[in-house]
């Protein structure tokens, strides 16, 4: 068998020894294309050792999340829902308190959303700190501006 043809596959120990931190600052960005961004790298698709079943992401810090940008009307008509599992315990809040109340958890949701519905992507989710004013205490890992 040729050597040239055979796929390669990151192992969980060098995808540890690989990883970078990233900071963004998510001031005047929409919030969907941010949180695609983000998943991109926490996931690990802009490297060229991806693999699909093995955490070969960055860490990425988020900072000005209460800057962040909601396009159209969807401080007012996009609505954050919530049950307490008691009956009668929905609960729906707009986005435009949910950023006051809470301004990391739209951010957080959002990239929630859009990694892996397992065990990997709860992995992964713990990569992501989100801050809401440009200040955060991650300076020892020295992380590099994300473009």
């Amino acid at each position: 068998m040729n050597p040239l043809l055979k796929s390669f596959t990151a192992k969980p120990a060098e995808a540890l020894a690989q990883r970078a931190w990233w900071v963004i600052d998510a001031e005047g960005q929409p919030l969907g294309r941010l949180a695609s961004k983000i998943a991109m790298v926490l996931r690990g698709k802009t490297k060229p050792t991806f693999t699909p079943n093995v955490d070969t992401g960055d860490f990425v810090i988020v900072v000005n999340a209460k800057k962040v940008k909601l396009t159209g009307r969807k401080l007012v008509q996009k609505h954050y829902y919530h049950h307490s599992a008691i009956p009668g315990g929905f609960k729906a809040e707009p986005y435009a308190s949910l950023l006051e109340r809470k301004p990391e958890l739209p951010i957080t949701k959002a990239v929630k959303g859009m990694l892996p519905k397992s065990i990997l992507g709860r992995e992964l989710l713990t990569k992501l700190k989100v801050y809401a004013g440009p200040d955060h205490p991650h300076a020892a890992q020295q992380p590099q501006p994300l473009s």
